[in-house]
Parts: structure tokens; sequence; C-alpha cells
């Protein structure tokens, strides 16, 4: 009975280590413009920073809005390992600007988030169209991008687990 508890033990030790990387999203470490920075003139890219590589393809995407609800990121937005950059028109008037951003994480999963700062002195910028930085480009393979399928992860799990049942009922019966 205590190589039976010893086995099932150890499945599930290695089930959960196995798993642990599936669940790891990526995480925003920092953006430039940073979150509530306040700038005099506008920024002519924004930068955002992960802590694990971004995987490419046409998914990606990056939003500058507006005060007044204008779109002002443009072009396409481009991956490098961890770091996505997007270029932004010269803005228009002061006030808040928020950077909205969709990308596809290393482990597979799509993270959503944003970042604002605050234009104090209004540009002469004019908005880019509602569709400007659709993430259509230049952004590297998603093979490239470091991460492992969820699929992956599971079927390790799943094997690890079978394998470990099947010690468990073949010790089990060598005592009975």
């Amino acid at each position: 009975m205590r190589r039976l508890l010893v086995t099932v033990a150890t499945a599930l030790v290695a089930l959960v280590v196995t798993a642990t990387p599936a669940l790891a999203h990526n995480v925003l470490v920092s953006s430039d413009p940073a979150k509530d920075a306040v700038l005099e003139t506008g920024p002519s890219k924004v930068t955002l920073t992960f802590d694990s590589p971004v995987q490419g393809g046409d998914v990606n995407q990056v939003s500058v809005v507006g005060p007044d609800g204008s779109q002002w990121a443009e072009g396409e937005v481009q991956i490098s390992s961890n770091v996505v950059t997007a270029a932004v028109r010269p803005l228009g008037p002061a006030g808040r600007y928020t950077i909205g951003y969709r990308i596809l994480s290393a482990d597979g999963h799509p993270v959503l988030g944003d970042v604002a700062f605050t234009l104090s002195k209004a540009g002469t910028g004019t908005p880019a169209s509602a569709s400007a930085a659709t993430g259509r480009g230049t952004a590297q393979p998603a093979a490239s991008g470091g991460g492992v399928p969820v699929w992956v992860w599971i079927l390790g799990a799943v094997v690890l687990l079978a394998i470990g049942l099947t010690l468990a009922l073949r010790t089990g019966r060598d005592k009975a």
C-alpha cells in the first residue's frame, strides 16, 4: 500500500510540475511610454516589453486611442522576441491616450491589456484609420516564438499519469 501511495504521489507531482509552464501567460514588464507617464510631445512609436517571447503572426495587435476615441497607431506591429513595437502618428489633442494590446503569449494563449499615458500639450497630428495597426506584417513566425503549445504539456501529463497508474497497479498485484 505504501508503494501505491508513493507512486500516485510521484505521478501527481510530475503532473503538476509539467503543467505549470502551460499556465504561464506572458506578463507586460514595461512600456514606452511608461504607465501613467505625462508627455509634452507624443512618441513616434510605442514599445511593450513582456517577460517571455511573443509568438508572431497576424494575431498581435496594438492600438493607441486618443481622448476623443480616435486611433493613432499605424502600420505593422513589429515583434522581436519579447518586445512588441507599433508606429504612432504625430498625436493631436492633449489628454489621456490608451495603448491597447492583444498578443499571442509564448504558451499559445492571447494576452490583452492596456497602458495609459497623458499628452500635456496638443500636437498637430491627425488620427489614423480605425484599422491602421492590425498586426499584419513582419512579425516572426510562430515556430520561432520559443513557446510550446499547450497540447504538448497536456499530452505529457497524460502519459506520466498513465505510467504512474500502470506502476501502481502492477506493484499492487505483486503483494496480493
